[in-house]
C-alpha cells in the first residue's frame, strides 16, 4: 500500500524520532521466506486514539526491546512529546479524559502470567505531560517506578480498572470498574465509581443487584446494568427523572427469546439501541421504547443469515452509523457525509477494508483510519477529511511484506446432515492444488472465529506452503441460533463431523491432498484436535493441540492443586445444557473424551500446555501425555511454566511456532516421509 505524500511529516516518523528510534515502514524489503519473527515479535507500536477535539493523536510506542511509552501528537503544531512512561514496566490500555488529559494503567510484556503478580494500577496525564497522578494501588511486588501523587490521600484498591467506555469527555471525571470476589475467587459483582482523576476522590453509583457489567448514555452517565443469577439475566434502567432503576426484562441463559436483547449503546438523541433476535433466527438492531418496555420490532440494521455483532458510531451531536462483521468487517453510514468521507477514504486506500474512528466534539479535520486486507496487517492512517491527505501513524506488523502473503476467501460447506458451514481459506501465495492442508479450530467453541482479514497464524503457515481452512462449526457464534442450537452436546459428535466434512470439502475441490491433512488447535480446538485424530484417523495425519482440553469430566472436578476459572453457576446451568450432564450424560461424556481413548491415537501428535492456565489447567495436558506416550511414541510435549491460557510473550510464540512449522513439515510437508 502506497501512501499519498502530506504536508506532515508523517506520525509514524515522528513518533519514532522521539525514541531516537527507526520509522516504522508498511513492509520489509523482500526475503525468499518471511521470518517467522514479522508474525509473531510484539510490535513497538500500540494502537493510537483521537483526542475528543480531534487535535491531538495519543499513541502507545517504544523502540524494540525497550519498554512503550504514551506520546501525544498535537496535529496542528505537527509537534510531539513523550507524557508518560515507566524505566521499568509499559504503558497498557489508556484512553481520553477530557481533550487535556489521559487516563492509563501499566504493564510489563517481558513477563508472562506466572510472573505477574501485580494489578495494573490506574494513572491520569495531563497530555502536556504534566499533573501526574497515580489513583490505583497495585499488588504484589510492584514494578513501576515511584513517582509522586496527590498529598497523602488513599489511593483505590488493586480491583480498580477502566471501564473501556468514552464517557462525555467533558469534565476531569471518568467511570471505573471495581470488580469484588468473593473467598474463592469467583466475582460476586461489579461497583461503578465515579472518579475524578485530578483529586483521586470517588464515588459508588448505587447498584440493582449483583451488577456484572454497566452501559453508559450518550452524556456518559450509568444509565443500563445487568444482573445474573444463576441462569437469570436482568436488564435494568436507571431513569433519569428519579434517577432509580427499573427492570426492562429478564431472561434465561442460553435460550431463544424473543423478549431477551443485548444493549448496544445510546446515541445522543437518547435513542437506546439493542440487539435482539426478536422472532427471527438471527440477531439485528432495534430500538427500545422505554414507554412499553419494548423492542421496537422494526429492526434498523439486519444482515441475512448473520447476526449483528459491531458497535455505533457517533459523536456528541448524532448517531453516524455502525460498524459490523459478516464474513468481513463493514460500516453503514446514516450521516451523508460520514458516506462521502467513507468513498474518499477508501479512494485514498484501494483494496483495503478501512474502518473509520471519528472524534466526539472534532474541531480538527482528522479522523483515524484502520486499514487491512487479507494480506496486509493492521495499519493505522490519519485523513484529512478537507485536503484527503493521508498520514500513516504506524502499523501493527511492519515487517510484513503484502507480496508475500496468500489470498484469503470466505467459502461455505455443506456437512453431512445438510447443515451449511462457514469457513476461511487461505491459500500460499499463488495458490495451487492437492496441497498439504491445516484445519485450524479456533476455542470457545460458542464464540466467533477469525473474520477475513490478515491473520498472523494462517498467513504463517501459508507463507510455509500449507492450505488452511478455519471452519466456523455449528455452535460458532454469529450465524444464528439455529447454528448455533445445533451444537447442544455435540462435543466431540457433530461439531466434529463439521470438521472432518470441511477436509473432505476441500479435498473435494482439489485444494487438499488426502495423504496431507493435519488438524490443528487451542482450548476447545486442541479438543477437537485429539477427537479428530480419535475419530478420522485415516484422514487426520498429525495433530496439533495447545492448551486443550482432554476430557469433559476434567473440567467439572478441580483439584486441590490445580483449578479452573469455570464458575459455579456455568457448572451448573451451562455446562449441562450445553455440553453435557454428568450423571445423565455419564456415557458420552467417557465416548467423547480423548483422555479415555487415548490408546486409539497413532498419529504424530504435537502437544502445548501453560504451567499456570486458569482455564485449561495443565493437568489436562499432563494427564492425557502420560496416558498416550505408553502407546505412541510420536508424541511431542511442550510446557512453558509461567504462561496461561495461550502464549504472551513473543519469544514463546515463535519457539512454539518453529516447533509447529518443523513438525507440520515432517509429517504433511516437503519433509513428510524421509525419515
Amino acid at each position: 500500500m502506497t501512501m499519498p505524500s502530506s504536508r506532515f511529516m508523517p506520525i509514524a516518523g515522528l513518533l519514532a524520532a522521539l525514541l531516537a528510534g527507526p520509522a516504522i515502514s508498511l513492509a520489509a524489503p523482500a526475503t525468499p521466506l518471511p521470518p517467522i519473527e514479522s508474525f509473531f515479535e510484539r510490535p513497538a507500536f500500540g494502537g493510537a486514539i483521537l483526542s475528543p477535539s480531534a487535535r491531538y493523536l495519543a499513541a502507545r510506542t517504544g523502540q524494540p526491546g525497550g519498554h512503550d511509552y504514551l506520546v501525544v501528537i498535537d496535529l496542528v503544531a505537527n509537534e510531539g512529546k513523550k507524557v508518560a512512561g515507566f524505566k521499568d514496566a509499559d504503558i497498557g490500555d489508556f484512553q481520553w479524559v477530557n481533550d487535556d488529559r489521559l487516563v492509563f494503567n501499566a504493564t510489563d510484556k517481558t513477563l508472562p502470567p506466572g510472573h505477574v503478580d501485580v494489578a495494573p494500577g490506574l494513572y491520569a496525564v495531563g497530555r502536556d505531560g504534566k499533573g501526574f497522578v497515580q489513583l490505583a494501588q497495585r499488588t504484589g511486588q510492584s514494578f513501576v517506578s515511584a513517582r509522586p501523587t496527590v498529598g497523602q490521600r488513599e489511593l483505590l484498591p488493586w480491583h480498580t480498572f477502566m471501564l473501556h467506555q468514552s464517557g462525555a469527555q467533558d469534565s476531569e471525571s471518568i467511570y471505573v470498574r471495581s470488580p469484588q470476589y468473593d473467598d474463592r475467587g469467583e466475582l460476586r459483582y461489579v461497583d461503578l465509581l465515579s472518579l475524578n482523576t485530578v483529586t483521586g476522590r470517588a464515588q459508588k453509583v448505587p447498584r440493582p443487584g449483583a451488577v456484572y457489567a454497566w452501559l453508559l448514555d450518550h452524556k456518559g452517565e450509568p444509565r443500563i446494568a445487568m444482573t445474573h443469577e444463576k441462569d437469570i439475566t436482568t436488564v435494568f434502567y436507571r431513569d433519569p427523572a428519579n434517577a432509580e432503576w427499573r427492570k426492562l426484562v429478564s431472561y434465561q441463559d442460553y435460550s431463544e427469546s424473543d423478549e431477551g436483547f443485548a444493549p448496544l449503546g445510546f446515541a445522543p438523541d437518547g435513542r437506546l439501541f439493542v440487539v435482539a433476535h426478536n422472532g427471527k433466527d438471527t440477531t439485528a438492531v432495534h430500538t427500545f421504547n422505554f414507554t412499553t418496555n419494548k423492542i421496537d420490532p422494526e429492526p434498523v440494521v439486519a444482515a441475512a443469515g448473520y447476526d449483528f455483532a459491531g458497535s455505533l458510531v457517533t459523536d456528541s451531536r448524532k448517531l453516524l452509523g455502525v460498524h459490523y462483521q459478516t464474513d468481513a468487517a463493514s460500516s453503514i453510514w446514516f450521516d451523508p457525509d460520514m458516506k462521502a468521507l467513507q468513498q474518499a477514504v477508501d479512494k485514498a486506500l484501494p483494496g483495503t477494508i478501512n474502518m473509520i474512528s471519528v472524534a466526539a466534539r472534532a474541531q480538527q479535520p482528522w479522523v483515524l483510519v484502520r486499514s487491512f486486507s487479507d494480506v496486509t496487517p493492521s495499519t493505522y492512517v490519519l485523513f484529512n477529511a478537507k485536503t484527503n491527505a493521508l498520514n500513516l501513524v504506524g502499523s501493527s506488523h511492519p515487517a510484513i511484506d503484502s507480496r508475500q502473503m496468500g489470498q484469503q476467501d470466505a467459502v461455505r460447506y455443506k456437512a453431512r446432515d445438510g447443515l451449511e458451514i462457514p469457513a476461511l481459506l487461505t491459500l500460499p501465495k499463488g495458490g495451487g492444488k492437492n496441497l498439504p492442508l491445516v484445519v485450524l479450530v479456533h476455542g470457545g467453541p460458542w464464540v466467533r472465529g477469525e473474520t477475513w482479514g490478515w491473520s498472523s497464524q494462517s498467513q504463517f503457515l501459508a507463507s510455509r506452503g500449507y492450505a488452511v481452512l478455519e471452519p466456523e462449526f455449528r455452535g460458532s457464534t454469529g450465524f444464528g441460533w439455529s447454528h448455533f442450537k445445533a451444537s447442544f452436546k455435540q462435543w466431540g459428535l457433530a461439531m466434529q463431523d463439521d470438521l472432518a466434512d470441511a477436509a473432505r470439502w476441500a479435498i473435494a475441490q482439489g485444494v487438499a491432498d488426502p495423504k496431507r491433512i493435519c488438524i490443528a488447535g487451542a482450548s476447545y480446538g486442541g479438543y477437537a484436535t485429539l477427537m479428530g485424530l480419535i475419530k478420522d484417523p485415516d484422514l487426520f495425519k498429525c495433530g496439533v493441540d495447545w492448551v486443550g482440553v482432554t476430557d469433559i469430566n476434567l473440567m467439572y472436578n478441580d483439584t486441590w492443586y490445580s483449578h479452573s476459572d469455570a464458575t459455579d453457576d456455568w457448572k451448573k446451568y451451562g455446562m449441562p445444557r450445553l455440553i453435557g450432564d454428568q450423571v445423565k450424560d455419564a456415557a458420552q461424556l467417557k465416548a467423547t473424551s480423548p483422555l479415555e481413548q487415548a490408546s486409539r491415537i497413532k498419529q504424530p501428535v504435537l502437544l502445548a500446555y501453560g504451567g499456570v492456565d486458569r482455564r485449561v489447567p495443565i493437568f489436562h495436558g499432563r494427564k492425557f501425555y502420560d496416558a498416550i506416550k505408553e502407546t505412541n511414541k510420536q508424541v511431542e510435549w511442550i510446557e512453558y511454566p509461567q504462561e496461561g491460557h495461550g502464549w504472551s510473550l513473543a519469544k514463546n510464540n515463535i519457539d512454539f511456532w518453529t516447533r509447529v512449522e518443523n513438525f507440520l513439515d515432517k509429517n504433511i510437508g516437503k519433509g513428510a516421509g524421509q525419515e
